[in-house]
């Protein structure tokens, strides 16, 4: 639990899910129902396209659809991290919760806590992170959606806006090699030009590519 109060980013959460739980409240969902979909989505975005879809009279099906896409971004995550917690001795289903768990606030803090701590108490120690984190957004969305009749709209989509601009700067602060910081420049740099395509996929072309060539220029430079 120290590990939950020590970071800024579990400040960003609760910001961003009395945002959430306000959104729920004005689209006539229930607190029970609020709080199933912060417990069982688990992904701010994903629990914001899931409202909203439902609430704009989408089926069940593609709201379903549209936030199974929105979760593919997670893999490469739940990738990143199984290998740095499990051991050889690790069994499958003790690495389930932890996967659960696993959405971008965990994974940058694993890589800056895990390497501190001992192999062996690495599960441990996810799934006491990620059960702080969940209870710190179960609480912000009850009371966020108890506030939203005096919650302002503007001021709920700002602190909407508070969770991609802690995660920019927290993955700025965890860069360590070139690669890392030629692919977050890169990465904001095309942006504004893929955007100009209008393709839909505007992030996921500009990641991709800045990705790419960050990766070639680290493999050039360890050939050399």
């Amino acid at each position: 639990m120290r590990s939950v109060t020590s970071t800024v980013l579990t400040l960003v959460l609760f910001a961003t899910y009395l945002g959430i739980g306000a959104l729920a409240h004005d689209t006539h969902f229930s607190l029970g129902w609020a709080l199933a979909s912060t417990l069982f989505v688990w992904a701010g975005p994903a629990q914001i396209i899931l409202i909203s879809t439902l609430g704009s009279g989408a089926t069940t099906v593609q709201a379903a659809v549209a936030v199974t896409v929105s979760a593919i971004r997670l893999f490469p995550m739940v990738v990143s991290v199984l290998p740095m917690i499990r051991s050889p001795g690790t069994k499958r289903r003790q690495l389930v919760l932890a996967t659960h768990f696993i959405a971008v606030t965990l994974w940058v803090e694993c890589f800056r806590f895990l390497p501190h701590v001992p192999r062996e108490r690495r599960i441990a120690f996810t799934h006491g992170l990620g059960c702080g984190l969940v209870s710190v957004c179960l609480t912000a969305t009850t009371l966020g959606y108890g506030l939203a009749a005096n919650l302002p709209q503007l001021f709920g989509a700002a602190i909407l806006l508070l969770t991609p601009l802690a995660f920019l700067l927290s993955t700025a602060r965890n860069c360590r090699q070139l690669a890392d910081v030629l692919a977050l420049v890169l990465g904001l740099a095309l942006y504004p030009l893929v955007s100009m395509l209008h393709s839909g996929v505007d992030i996921l072309i500009s990641g991709i590519s800045a990705g790419t060539i960050a990766y070639a220029v680290h493999w050039w430079r360890e050939r050399s």
